[in-house]
């Protein structure tokens, strides 16, 4: 249930139906996009190698029971995304994906994947009104400013969910760990409400207690 006083009662409603899937976003909803800014030569160069870093998504344990703990998360999780995605090899490899790019930039699971429902509603190929591409929505000039140029591989799953969770890490860095700002500032509209109520609900229907 809803409880946090910053989420309206209609964000929460909304939430909570297209997390039962019986609510499809809009694209246009939210159309805002990052904003390009200046980077300083040493944080340029430090996301560039982030998202270059050719490892594959395949997650890596320490122990046993971490594995288990991520294959009862797979199988929870898997239910919830039934609907978006029926294909269980679909939902597997998306879920791994999202995992493992989430785990890797230091940013909590449930939190990306809710940003993934409000910015696309797991679908691959949205384009908003402003052009952002993807599952993360990630604005094309990301591509020119970190990689080569080329705007059609945020289609590609895993480089949309890396560019994506880079650019958020990046976000909540600048912003020193404030998750309000940081979601603002993903969406381009930092300092208002909104969009980071949004993300911050639909974050509540992923979270997962072992």
């Amino acid at each position: 249930m809803c409880t946090d006083s910053r989420i309206s009662r209609r964000l929460c409603l909304q939430s909570t139906l297209i997390g039962c899937g019986l609510l499809s976003i809009q694209e246009r909803v939210w159309a805002g996009g990052q904003v390009e800014e200046p980077l300083v030569d040493s944080v340029r160069t430090a996301l560039s190698s982030a998202i270059h870093n050719a490892a594959p998504p395949i997650p890596e344990f320490v122990d046993t029971e971490s594995r288990l703990k991520y294959l009862r998360w797979l199988g929870a999780m898997s239910e919830r995304l039934k609907k978006k995605k029926p294909e269980w090899e679909v939902r597997k490899e998306f879920l791994q994906t999202v995992w493992y790019e989430s785990k890797r930039a230091g940013l909590d699971v449930s939190l990306v994947i809710g940003l993934i429902q409000v910015e696309s509603n797991f679908r691959k190929f949205a384009v908003s009104s402003v052009g952002a591409r993807g599952y993360m929505q990630v604005m094309p000039f990301w591509t020119r400013v970190l990689g080569d140029g080329d705007a059609g591989k945020l289609f590609h799953m895993q480089t949309n969910l890396r560019f994506g969770c880079v650019i958020l890490r990046h976000y909540l860095d600048r912003e020193r760990g404030d998750l309000f700002l940081t979601l603002g500032r993903y969406n381009g509209s930092r300092g208002r409400a909104p969009y980071p109520d949004a993300v911050l609900g639909a974050r509540r229907l992923w979270e997962y207690s072992v």
